[in-house]
C-alpha cells in the first residue's frame, strides 16, 4: 500500500464490553457512510495531499515492446521520505503489477537485450545502494555489488552476461598542513580542513569527497566489479561496442579540464589493453554516446562551444572510429536529447523542448525530421518544469513519460501512431480534490514585441464574473522551461483562491537560440518588461483583483522577483526564493565559479564591476517598498544562503516590512524531503495571505 495517510488505519480486537463495542461498530459505519456521502462532493486541494501523490519515472520498454518495467514513486507522511518500486505491465495495459514492494529505493530498470533480465538499483537489502538484476524465469532478484558507493547508470552487454557502469572511489585526502597529533586520550578540535580544489562542494552533495568516479564491469556470477580507470577525472556512463571488445563513454579528460569543465569527448577504451583513445577533438560539450544496431556508428549530443550562456545542443552522427561526423539535427533550433537508434539503424529518435512541451522527433541519416510524440512530462512534482522521457523498444514502440495539467507522470506508449496512456495513478485523490484549470497565453514584450508563452491557472470553481487575487510565479534555470504540467505548488497556490501566472520570459529554452540567449551577459535586465506584459494581459481579463497583486519565483525566478520589487511597486507582497542578489558574491560564493564567471558574464567581478553590480537585485534596493520574505535552504550550495543574508539586511535596514525563512537541512532544490517542497509552498501562501485584502 503506497498510500502513507492509508495505512494508519487498523483494527485491534480485545475483550471488552459488548455496550462499547456495538457503539463502535456503530460509529464505524458512520464515519464510512460521511466518507461515502463526502466523496461526492469534491473539495480543494490540501497541502498535505502531497504525501499522496505518485508518479511514474524511468519507463524502460522490454526489447520485443511487449511489456514495460517503470519506477513507481510516491511518499510516506511518517518518516518523510520518497520512495519508489519497481512495476511492470503490458504493452495493452494488462497486468499491472508490482515487482518490488517496501518503503524503499528501486529505480533505474534496464533490460538486457534478449529480455530475459533487468538490471536495476536498489537499496531493499539495507541503506547502501546495490546493482541487482532480476531474473523472469524464476521471478527473482540477486544483488552483484556490495560497495559502500552507490554504482551509476548500468550498461549490459550484447551477450547478456556483462555489466558496465561508473562508480565513485574515494581517494585518500592530500593536505599540506603538518598538524601535530594529539596526545593519547587528548579531546581536541576535530582537524582542518584542507581545501585545494576549484569545485570544492556541490549543492545537494555538500563538501565534496576526494576521489573520482571511474568505470567498472561486473559478470552476472557477481564477487568484484573489475576497475577500469584509475587516473583523476570523472567519467560518464559506458556503453558496449557490438563485440563486447571495447566501451564507449563521455569525459573531460583534458588537463586542464577543471578550468574548461564543459570541454569533453567521446572516448574509447580497449578491454584488450585498457587504453583510451579520444573519438572528438573539438572544443565544447560532447556527451551520451549510443551505439547503432550494427554496431558501427555512434549517436551523440553536443555543441560547438562559444562561451554563450545558451547554446543549442545538437545530435550528431559518426563512425565508431570517430571518422565522418555529421551534425543531423543542424535545422532544427532546438536541444536534441537522449537519443535511440531505430530498429534498421536508417535514423534516431531523440526529445526536444518546443513552447513549453516535450516531444520526440526522430531524425532520418539523410536530416530529415518528423515529430512523432508529444506530451511528455510531469517528473516535476513541484513546479511546472516540462520535464520527461521514453525508451524505445526494437520494434520501435515508445514507452514515456506522459504529463499535463491534469495530473502528474504517468506511463503511456505509443505504436506506430497510436497513443495508450497505462495508469492513472492519482485518479483516487482527484475523485475527491479540485485543482485549477491552466489556460495558454501568448503576448507581446512591451521592451521589444518579442511574443511570449505562459499559463493561466485558475482556482476550482472559477467565476470570471467575480475578482481574483493573483500570483505571478516565475521560474529558475534561467535557461530552462515552464510548460503545461501539473505542479503541486501552482495548484495549492490556485486551491488557495488565487489566479496564477506561470511563463517563459526571454532566456528561457525551447523556443531556439536567439529567443534563448538574448539575455546573453545582461540577465535579468529585459525579463522584467516580458513579465510585466504578461501580468497586464492578465488583468486584461477582466477577473484580477488589481489590489491584490503578488509575485514570487526560484532561483532564478528569485532573482527576478527581487529585481521586480525594485523596479515597481505594483505588488502588494513579495517572496524570493533561493535567490541571486550580489552577482559578485555569488560567482565567488557558488558551487561552479569557472562556468558562471566565464559563461555568464565573460569576465571574473574585479575585471567588470560595473556589469556585476548593476545586473545585481542589491543594487535596486533602495527603491524597495513591497513587503518581501526571503526563503532558501540553508545547505544550498547554488545559491548560496548568504545571498539571501544579504537582501534581508538590506530590507531592513531600508526599513521594509520583511522576514527570512531558512529550511533547515534542504539544498537548492528544496525537495530532499517531501515536507520541504509543502513547507515552502505553505510559507508562501502565509506570507501572502497575510497580506491579502489588508489595507
Amino acid at each position: 500500500m503506497h498510500r502513507g495517510h492509508h495505512a494508519r488505519f487498523h483494527v485491534t480486537l480485545k475483550k471488552t464490553n459488548y455496550k462499547h463495542m456495538k457503539k463502535s461498530i456503530i460509529l464505524s459505519l458512520l464515519f464510512f457512510w460521511v466518507l461515502s456521502v463526502s466523496a461526492q462532493e469534491k473539495s480543494n486541494l490540501e497541502l498535505t495531499d502531497l504525501f499522496d501523490m505518485e508518479y511514474v519515472s524511468d519507463p524502460s520498454i522490454s526489447p520485443d515492446g511487449s511489456k514495460v518495467v517503470y519506477v513507481r514513486n510516491f511518499k510516506d507522511i511518517m518518516t518523510d521520505r520518497d520512495y519508489s518500486n519497481l512495476w511492470i505491465v503490458n504493452a495493452d495495459g494488462s497486468k499491472n503489477r508490482p515487482l518490488t514492494q517496501g518503503n524503499q529505493r528501486d529505480y533505474a530498470p534496464v533490460w538486457s537485450h534478449d529480455g530475459s533480465k533487468l538490471a536495476f538499483l536498489s537499496n531493499q537489502q539495507d541503506d547502501k545502494v546495490k546493482l541487482f538484476v532480476h531474473y523472469f524465469d524464476t521471478n527473482s532478484s540477486v544483488a552483484l555489488t556490495n560497495s559502500a558507493n552507490p554504482p551509476g547508470s548500468v550498461a549490459w552487454s550484447y551477450d547478456n552476461q556483462t555489466l558496465a557502469f561508473t562508480q565513485f572511489v574515494p581517494a585518500t585526502p592530500q593536505s599540506l598542513l603538518k598538524i601535530p597529533s594529539k596526545p593519547q586520550g587528548a579531546e581536541w578540535n576535530s582537524p582542518p580542513i584542507f581545501i585545494d580544489e576549484m569545485v570544492y562542494r556541490r549543492d545537494g552533495a555538500g563538501f565534496v569527497k576526494p576521489g573520482y568516479r571511474q568505470i567498472f564491469t561486473i559478470g552476472l556470477s557477481g564477487g568484484t566489479a573489475r576497475q577500469w580507470t584509475f587516473d583523476d577525472h570523472n567519467y560518464g556512463s559506458p556503453i558496449w561496442s557490438k563485440d563486447g571488445n571495447a566501451l564507449f563513454f563521455s569525459a573531460n579528460l583534458h588537463e586542464n579540464a577543471e578550468s574548461e569543465p564543459r570541454n569533453s569527448e567521446v572516448y574509447q577504451l580497449s578491454i584488450a589493453d585498457g587504453n583510451i583513445n579520444a573519438l572528438t577533438d573539438r572544443f565544447g560539450p560532447d556527451s551520451g554516446p549510443v551505439l547503432s544496431p550494427d554496431g558501427k556508428k555512434i549517436a551523440f549530443t553536443g555543441s560547438d562551444d562559444s562561451f554563450q550562456g545558451y547554446q543549442v545542443t545538437h545530435l550528431y552522427v559518426m563512425n565508431v572510429d570517430g571518422s565522418d561526423v555529421k551534425n543531423l539535427t543542424a535545422d532544427l533550433d532546438r536541444d536534441a536529447g537522449n537519443p535511440q537508434w531505430d530498429a534498421n539503424g536508417q535514423g534516431i529518435y531523440f526529445q526536444y523542448d518546443e513552447f513549453g512541451d516535450t516531444k520526440v522527433g526522430y531524425v532520418a541519416l539523410t536530416g530529415k525530421i518528423r515529430t512523432v510524440v508529444e506530451g511528455l512530462g510531469g517528473l516535476d512534482l513541484g513546479r511546472p518544469y516540462n520535464s520527461g522521457t521514453y525508451s524505445l523498444s526494437s520494434n520501435n514502440r515508445i514507452a514515456y513519460t506522459l504529463g499535463g495539467p491534469e495530473h502528474p507522470a504517468d506511463l503511456a506508449i505509443w505504436n506506430g501512431g497510436t497513443t495508450t496512456r497505462l495508469t492513472a495513478l492519482n485518479d483516487d485523490i482527484f475523485s475527491y480534490r479540485k485543482i485549477g484549470k491552466t489556460e495558454e497565453l501568448w503576448w507581446e514584450s512591451s521592451f521589444d514585441g518579442k511574443r511570449i508563452q505562459g499559463w493561466i491557472v485558475t482556482p476550482p470553481d472559477f467565476d470570471p464574473n467575480k475578482k481574483y487575487p493573483f500570483i505571478l510565479e516565475i521560474h529558475g534555470g534561467p535557461f530552462a522551461m515552464y510548460g503545461p504540467s501539473f505542479a503541486y505548488e501552482i495548484q495549492s497556490y490556485a486551491a488557495a483562491g488565487y489566479v496564477v501566472l506561470y511563463t517563459n520570459p526571454r532566456g528561457s529554452t525551447g523556443y531556439g537560440q536567439e529567443f534563448g540567449n538574448s539575455i546573453h551577459h545582461d540577465y535579468p535586465n529585459h525579463d522584467y518588461e516580458d513579465l510585466m506584459s504578461g501580468v497586464d494581459a492578465v488583468i486584461e481579463k477582466g477577473y484580477i483583483d488589481t489590489d491584490n497583486l503578488f509575485v514570487t519565483g526560484g532561483s532564478g525566478g528569485g532573482v527576478l522577483t527581487a529585481w521586480i520589487v525594485g523596479k515597481t511597486d505594483r505588488f502588494k507582497a513579495a517572496v524570493v526564493a533561493k535567490p541571486v542578489i550580489n552577482w559578485t558574491s555569488f560567482v565567488l560564493h557558488a558551487d561552479n565559479p569557472v562556468f558562471f564567471s566565464k559563461y555568464w558574464f565573460g569576465a571574473k567581478p574585479w575585471e567588470d564591476i560595473e556589469n556585476y553590480w548593476r545586473r545585481s537585485p542589491l543594487s535596486l534596493v533602495g527603491n524597495v517598498t513591497t513587503p518581501t520574505m526571503l526563503l532558501t535552504g540553508e545547505n544550498d550550495y547554488r545559491t548560496p544562503i548568504s545571498e539571501s543574508e544579504q537582501y534581508y539586511a538590506a530590507l531592513k535596514l531600508q526599513g521594509v516590512e520583511s522576514a527570512m525563512v531558512r529550511i533547515p537541512n534542504a539544498s537548492h532544490g528544496l525537495v530532499n524531503r517531501p515536507s520541504m517542497l509543502m513547507s515552502k509552498s505553505a510559507a508562501i501562501l502565509s506570507w501572502f495571505n497575510h497580506y491579502r485584502d489588508s489595507k
